[in-house]
């Protein structure tokens, strides 16, 4: 049986709910071994930047709640810590969206 990354779990949910033009998932479980909420094998706090057209007209606050209802169940069982930037391609400043 093959396990699966929580990374590729987000990335998947991530990308089908809000089909972004940029998306990074960056697993910095390894900043917090040894703290509460940390499991041994990692995979338990996570940085996202979702860059989404679907996200235009929301409020940061509504982004948030967005992106945390497409990962509720991982963040119920997986997911200790998420840090997120939700932007639209308009304030999405690296140029290429």
């Amino acid at each position: 049986m093959v396990k699966v990354k929580v990374a590729d779990l987000i990335e998947t949910r991530l990308k089908d709910a809000f089909a972004p033009q940029r998306l990074i998932v960056k697993d910095e479980s390894h900043l917090h071994a040894g703290h509460a909420g940390a499991r041994p094998g990692g995979e338990s706090h996570f940085r996202l930047l979702v860059v989404s057209s679907r996200f235009e007209g929301l409020s940061r606050v509504a982004r948030q709640r967005a992106v945390n209802d497409a990962l509720r169940d991982l963040l119920a069982e997986k997911i200790h810590a998420l840090a997120m930037t939700a932007l639209t391609p308009a304030e999405d400043g690296d140029g290429s969206a």
